[in-house]
Parts: structure tokens; sequence; C-alpha cells
């Protein structure tokens, strides 16, 4: 699984003009069960991507997809995780 960190960078002031794209980017990762949770990094830092059942590189290409980071809203990194033990509410995250 993987946590992907998507702090603001230089062009912040540019996200308003590709936030739908940025939303729509994000419905994406929903509805292809790739992204679980996603939300603000705080106090108004960029946002976080909590993603599973994808490979390094499917992911590293569907964060390039990104509008935020394709247009430098953002600077991606990606903090991969190899499950150990979990809550059993997460347990299908280790299985």
């Amino acid at each position: 699984m993987f946590v992907v960190l998507l702090r603001f960078a230089d062009n912040k002031r540019a996200a308003g003009e590709h936030m739908a794209g940025h939303q729509e980017w994000i419905e994406q990762g929903l509805d292809d069960k790739v992204f679980l949770l996603v939300g603000s990094i705080q106090p108004g830092l960029g946002g976080a991507v909590l993603a599973h059942n994808t490979s390094l590189p499917q992911l590293q290409e569907r964060i390039a997809a990104d509008p935020f980071v394709a247009e430098k809203v953002v600077d991606p990194e990606i903090i991969e995780i190899a499950p150990g033990m979990a809550d059993e509410r997460l347990g299908f995250l280790v299985a």
C-alpha cells in the first residue's frame, strides 16, 4: 500500500485553474478502487492519498496524470508501506 503526499509547490496559485481536473482524477482513483482515502494535509499544506491494489509503477503513472502534478501545483511524494498488522477493520490490507 502507499501513502501519497501532494505538497503545494511554487505554482500553488494555479490550483483553482486545475481544480476540476484534479477532482476528476481523484474520483477516477476512487472508482478504480485504488484510492482508499483522500484528504488535506493540515494546515492547508496540500493533500494526501492512501492507495492500494496497485503497483508502484502504475501508481507513479496515475500520479503523473494528476493535473496538479502536471502543472506543478503540487510536488508528489510516494511512501510505500508493507503492511504487517492491522486492526480487523483494515484486514484486507494485509491479506
